[in-house]
């Protein structure tokens, strides 16, 4: 399988680079009881990682490479500090550093800064890594909504792998009309018109793309995010049958594997506490985490269907005003990072012969 706009991309530098993916956001990588004693290695935005515990049980990120003939550090030892390479057991710290190469004694490899680091936080049962640039290596603050950090929320996290590009996701979500019809069959999208006339308002961290004259009747709202990381977050109405707490809410994220592949992050949310808080969370096992998972399922299977090119051959209407909008934000943020990166590059440039006429002028 080929990339949407391939041949878009191939002409389009700002399109294959979003493709890969966009950078300089914080991102889901994994669930976090993916990550426990042993090494995991995982492939986001066309990077090959490995995350393990050290003894304080906080998770480390670094490339997933061996500076010494490139083997997977992955395949190799939770030291606890550092993880050691299965292959000739170099040891790399948390950090990126090389701190021990058993097989030699006194190796100028030891003490250096080999091997990218990720910075990492962990949150709402997820590990999130940063993925900045070389002019973005500092992380942006990390801000979640509201219902994955508020303890008046309890949320469940569902994570799929689906084979398509991550902004088929992004489109998926942003596009509401489409419960409708895809979803009309399921247990909570199948009441209200299948016509409805759309609009985009600003809100304080991105926008809303929003029916007008329905809500709180099927998925009739959608909002988008952008504070440290991208977001997406939407509200199903639900019957008194299925437990308390009101509307049914989902915060998701749609994180690239490569440009072929994105896994996508929900959390399933209601605000319930004590009594209701349990007894949400036994139902939403019970009986409701199934017919979830048809619902998600169906999007799978549409997305994964499509054309790769099928960005390429588009004819949109009134519905998509929502997707369009997010798809021009992405692609101004993608320019900004290019320019970002020229101007941090010139700056480079320019302070190396400065740096070099320094050092002559005190030989």
């Amino acid at each position: 399988m080929t990339s949407p706009n391939t041949t878009q991309g191939a002409a389009d530098p700002i399109q294959s680079y979003l493709n890969k993916g966009l950078r300089n956001y914080w991102y889901p990588v994994a669930p976090s009881w993916q990550v426990g004693d042993a090494p995991v290695g995982i492939t986001r935005l066309g990077d090959q990682i490995v995350l393990w515990r050290d003894k304080e049980g906080k998770v480390r990120a670094l490339e997933d490479r061996c500076p010494h003939r490139g083997a997977r550090l992955s395949l190799g030892w939770n030291l606890g500090g550092s993880v050691a390479c299965w292959y000739h057991g170099i040891e790399v710290d948390g950090g990126g550093t090389v701190t021990k190469v058993p097989a030699v004694s006194n190796c100028p490899l030891e003490g250096q800064k080999c091997v990218k680091s990720y910075p990492v936080e962990e949150h709402a049962g997820a590990i999130f890594l940063w993925f900045g640039d070389d002019a973005h290596k500092e992380p942006a603050p990390l801000v979640l909504p509201e219902e994955l950090v508020g303890e008046e929320y309890a949320s469940f996290l569902c994570m799929s792998h689906w084979k398509c590009n991550y902004q088929y996701a992004i489109d998926n979500v942003m596009d509401p009309m489409h419960g409708a019809y895809l979803h009309a069959t399921s247990h909570s999208m199948a009441e209200g018109d299948k016509q409805a006339d759309m609009r985009v308002r600003k809100t304080e961290t991105g926008l809303m793309f929003e029916k007008i004259g329905q809500r709180d009747v099927n998925f009739d709202w959608v909002e988008l995010g952008e504070t440290g990381c991208l977001w997406m977050r939407l509200a199903i109405p639900y019957k008194k049958k299925f437990g308390p707490g009101g509307n049914f809410g989902i915060i998701g994220f749609a994180v690239p594997v490569d440009e072929d592949n994105c896994q996508v992050y929900f959390w399933r949310t209601r605000k319930v506490q004590g009594w209701q808080r349990d007894a949400w969370r036994f139902m939403y096992r019970n009986r409701l985490e199934g017919l979830h998972w048809a619902v998600l399922e169906q999007d799978r299977y549409v997305l994964e269907s499509m054309a790769p090119n099928a960005r390429d051959h588009e004819f949109l209407y009134q519905h998509d005003v929502g997707m369009t909008r997010v798809r021009r934000m992405l692609r101004q943020r993608a320019q900004q990072h290019f320019a970002d990166l020229d101007a941090h590059r010139a700056q480079v440039a320019s302070a190396t012969p400065a740096a070099a006429e320094a050092g002559h002028s005190h030989a």
